[in-house]
């Protein structure tokens, strides 16, 4: 009796292999995808969350907010209170971060904007539904009819 040397896989083996992987690779693929977007949503807030609280605080010190910025641009009085650096990048929503104060008599109105932003409304909704009501046309987090996306901290 002799006996055949094998010399590699057979093609039916390999398909099944390759059958295996993509299977895995489907269920793996859009679970990534899901995990990268809510990680970008997450930094979002936090950036967020850490510049207000920068600019609230500094309306406490001062009796009134922080003079406009333009985009990318530290507002003057806030550098070093603000992660400058975070604040003249592009955010992880894939937009610009700006300053915006506007006195109107005893009222106004203070917000932070992003200008710029190449996530999906999907995906900034995700964001709404976290920090505010879920709905970007109310609330303190709304989407403005020019794209950009404002967080109010003062509204008149």
């Amino acid at each position: 009796m002799t006996s055949r040397a094998r010399g590699g896989f057979t093609l039916g083996e390999l398909m099944i292999v390759v059958v295996i992987i993509g299977v895995v690779a489907s269920i793996a693929i859009p679970a990534f995808t899901r995990i990268r977007m809510n990680s970008r949503n997450t930094r979002f807030i936090e950036d967020l969350q850490v510049f207000s609280r920068a600019f609230e605080t500094y309306a406490a010190k001062n009796g009134t907010w922080p003079a406009s910025a333009a985009l990318g641009v530290v507002p003057t009085g806030m550098s070093g209170e603000l992660r400058d650096t975070k604040w003249k990048e592009t955010n992880t929503v894939g937009g610009r971060w700006r300053w915006i104060y506007v006195r109107s008599g005893r009222s106004g109105f203070a917000l932070v904007l992003t200008s710029g932003v190449t996530a999906s409304d999907a995906q900034m909704l995700e964001v709404d539904k976290k920090i505010d009501d879920g709905n970007l046309s109310t609330g303190m987090f709304v989407r403005s009819s020019a794209g950009q996306f404002i967080y109010f901290l003062q509204r008149p």
